[in-house]
This record gives structure tokens, sequence and C-alpha cells, in this order.
């Protein structure tokens, strides 16, 4: 029996999505003779459960004698203690370490870089997390057997900064909406949501808070501490509502009149893939990362143009219900068990 051990720490942290929904694909997916077992740093009973509940299927999860902090340490140093086997990363917490595979077959370790950030715009980034992900993409410079990145456009801006040579593999994520729920109503005004708005990721740019006085603006916060928050000046201004529940976002998201992308806040396109999957119409800046998610299913605009963009999609129906039906079409290009068997045929291809 051959397992594959996936690093979930990612999982417990806000935004882990990715990895739950990764994970739960590769377990579906397992050829013939694999399996998938799970790492994870010291954590609470509460958090183990929470893993064994939304991951069914996992034949084993180890569990390191350190905390997160402490595991990102070491891991940072090379001390991987007994990390062994197939590894593989959804993002850049690793054990890396010296090994030969000629030797060694079975032991082979893949990360995964979600963006090119800390190296091309460090400065958008907290400096501490920026420090830690350049020092462990020098280390998977030295020793991944392979890199996943969720776009060409991710590959191609991490070639300056990285010599990863023909390591890279673009393997692209999906949407992780659910289907609106039942009780969509009940919890639309649970969350307070008014009959139309803008939704938004976040308000990094204050171009898109600029638009408030065309509709609401709703930003999505991911993690329970969000809230039902204004943010910015005055008792009007853009709402964080916390969408960390997958229903909450299905019907957050789904309801707005648009969803606006001023950036991709980690390289994935979470939102943008969301919104395209539950049909709202999607409008974003003219970056080569979005760009390739959405192809002809958005609306591209210049940084400056933005605002202006989200207006001429709010004020014209047709273009609308165009997008809609695009940004659906669009969405079928990416799926969970596809990524997953793409994550399965790299590792036999080590």
């Amino acid at each position: 029996m051959s397992t594959l051990r996936v690093v979930l720490d990612p999982m417990l942290a806000p935004g882990g999505r990715y990895t739950e929904a990764l994970t739960r694909a590769l377990i579906a997916t397992a050829p013939p003779g694999s399996d998938v077992a799970g790492m994870v740093a010291a954590s609470t009973e509460d958090e183990y459960e929470r893993i064994a509940f939304r991951l069914p299927g996992l034949v084993e999860l180890h569990k390191s004698v350190l905390a997160l902090r402490e595991l990102r340490a070491a891991w940072q140093r090379g001390v991987t203690g007994s990390a062994r086997g197939m590894v593989h990363a959804t993002d850049l917490l690793a054990p890396l370490r010296r090994h030969d595979r000629s030797r060694a077959p079975g032991t082979q370790t893949v990360v995964t870089i979600r963006d090119a950030r800390p190296w091309t715009g460090a400065e958008a980034l907290p400096s501490g997390d920026a420090a830690w992900q350049r020092a462990m993409g020098r280390r998977a410079e030295r020793f991944a057997d392979a890199v996943v990145v969720p776009s060409h456009a991710v590959a191609e801006r991490l070639a300056d900064a990285l010599q990863l040579g023909d390591r890279i593999r673009v393997i692209a994520g999906a949407s992780i909406s659910d289907p609106l729920p039942v009780d969509a109503e009940a919890r639309a005004e649970r969350m307070g949501l008014p009959p139309r708005y803008i939704a938004v990721e976040d308000l990094a740019d204050e171009r898109i808070a600029r638009v408030g006085d065309a509709l609401p603006i709703i930003v999505l916060g991911m993690t329970a501490s969000a809230g039902g928050e204004t943010v910015g000046a005055g008792s009007d201004g853009p709402r964080r509502v916390d969408v960390s529940d997958p229903c909450d976002l299905a019907v957050a998201l789904g309801r707005a009149a648009v969803f606006a992308a001023p950036d991709l806040r980690d390289g994935l396109g979470m939102g943008v893939l969301q919104a395209l999957h539950l049909g709202v119409p999607v409008v974003h800046a003219a970056s080569a990362e979005i760009t390739e998610l959405t192809a002809e299913a958005g609306v591209s605009a210049s940084a400056e143009e933005l605002p202006e963009a989200i207006r001429a999609v709010l004020d014209d129906p047709a273009l609308r219900q165009r997008l809609s039906v695009q940004g659906r079409d669009r969405a079928k290009a990416f799926s969970w068990r596809d990524s997953a068997e793409k994550v399965w045929q790299l590792h036999a291809d080590l």
C-alpha cells in the first residue's frame, strides 16, 4: 500500500478550504493500492475531531509533538524529525530535506506555492509572513521534488525568483461554494444582506469603496470574527459579513449583483471561481492571474477603470445575463476531481 501524506495545517487556518477540498478529492480518487493520511501540528482535540469529521477516509492522522509555530520554525531550519514517505503540502509548510529518490523512490516531497507576491510584491503582505515564505521557497528550490502552482501566470512570475526548472506543475483549484441551501432566505436575513449589493473579498483597493454610492458593498469575511462590522468611516460604509460557513458563503455570494475582484488575495482565485460557479457577474482587475481564470467570462479593466466597469455591468441587465451564463460555463473547466487526479499523476511520475 502506498500512502500519500498531506500536510493539513492550512485547513485549520482562515481560508483553509483549498486544503480541505483538495484532500477530500485526493481520498476519493486514490488509485488502487494507495490511500491518504494526514499530517498536522500539535492541535486541540476539537481540531483533530474537525479534521476527522471533514475528511472521512483518512487512514491515519500523524500528530506532531510541536505546535504550529514551533513546527514552522523547525521545518524552516530543516529539522523534519520522522516526516518521511510521500508528502504533499498545499502551501510551503513542508518537511523539506535532502533525499535521494533513486535510492528511496517512495520518499518525495511536493509543495504548493499559491502566490508569487512574497517575491514580486512583498509590501502587500505582513513582513514576517513574506520572509518565512521566501525562506521556505529557498528550501523548496533546493529540496522539493516538484512545486505545484495554481496558474501559468504564477509560474511565470516565479521563474525569475526561484530556480525550479521543470519541477513546476500547474494544477488549478476549483469552486468551493455549496449550492444555495434551502434556508437561503433565513440566512440572508440573519446576515443582514440588502436586496442588491456588490460583493468583494476585501477592500485593499480603495477604488472599490468609491462604488458604494451605486450599491451597498458587502465584504466577504472568511473568519467568524468578521461579524457584521462596518469597514471604513461612517455607518453606511462597506460592511464585512462572516461567511466562514460554506452555506453562508453560497448565499452571500450567490445573491450579489456583481462580484468585484481588484486582486487575488492568495493567487488561488477561489472567490473568482466561486462567483463564476454561481453565475455571479465578475468584474476584475486586468491581472494575468485573474484573466487566466475567467478567460472571456468576466469583465477586465485597469485599476483606474474598475469602478466604471462595475457601474457599467450594474446598469446593463443583458450584459449581466451574458456574464452569468458564460461564468457557469467557464467554471465547468475546473473541478476538484481533475485537480486531485493531476496530483496523483504528479506523484506517480516522480
